[in-house]
C-alpha cells in the first residue's frame, strides 16, 4: 500500500500520514522533512541559498526514493504535485489522496502557527485568506488529479478506510 497525501498547508497531511501509519503498521514519512534532513538545511535556508529550483529538483529526487518502498503513507509538501510531472509519477506509484479543507479551516490552524511558516509568518488574516485562495486556484488544477478527494467533514477515519478497502 502506497499513500500519497496531497492537499494545501494546514490540511491535515502531515497528522493524517502519521496516524495513519500506525493504523497500516507501516511507514509514515513527511517529504518537507525529508528534504530538510537530506539537504541537511531548512526549507526556508533552501530557498534562501539555493532557489526554488534546486529545491524542487531535491523535491522530485526524493518523492521518486519512494518507488523502491512497498509500503508507507507520505505526507508530501503543498506544491509537490505541482512540479515536475510529480502527481503523474504518484499517480502511477500508488493511491493519491488529496485532502481538501475549506480556506477558513486552512486559515483557523495556520493562524497560530505563523511563525514556523515563512510563506505566510508576515501575512496578516486578511492577507492569509488572500494567498490561500489564490494558492488553491493555483494549485487546483493539478490536485484535482488525485485517485480520491477528501473534505472537510469526510476526512476521518472511516472514509480513509473505504478508499484503502478498494485497493486491499
Amino acid at each position: 500500500m502506497k499513500i500519497f497525501l496531497i492537499g494545501m498547508m494546514g490540511s491535515g497531511k502531515s497528522f493524517w500520514s502519521k496516524h495513519l501509519a500506525k493504523k497500516l503498521k507501516t511507514g509514515g514519512y513527511d517529504l518537507d522533512f525529508l528534504i530538510e534532513s537530506h539537504e541537511e538545511k531548512t526549507i526556508p535556508e533552501i530557498f534562501a541559498e539555493d532557489g526554488e529550483d534546486y529545491f524542487r529538483k531535491s523535491e522530485g529526487k526524493i518523492l521518486r526514493w519512494f518507488k523502491e518502498k512497498k509500503t508507507f503513507v507520505l505526507a508530501t509538501g503543498g506544491g509537490t504535485p505541482c512540479f515536475d510531472d510529480n502527481m503523474d509519477w504518484m499517480n502511477q506509484h500508488g493511491i493519491t489522496i488529496w485532502l481538501d479543507e475549506p480556506v477558513t479551516t486552512l486559515v483557523e490552524r495556520l493562524l497560530p502557527e505563523k511563525e514556523h511558516r515563512p510563506l505566510i509568518r508576515s501575512l496578516s488574516e486578511p492577507e492569509l485568506v488572500q494567498f490561500l485562495t489564490h494558492k488553491l486556484k493555483e494549485r487546483e488544477p493539478f490536485y484535482t488529479k488525485a485517485k480520491h478527494r477528501l473534505t472537510g467533514k469526510e476526512i476521518n477515519d472511516l472514509s480513509f478506510k473505504k478508499i484503502i478497502q478498494q485497493y486491499a
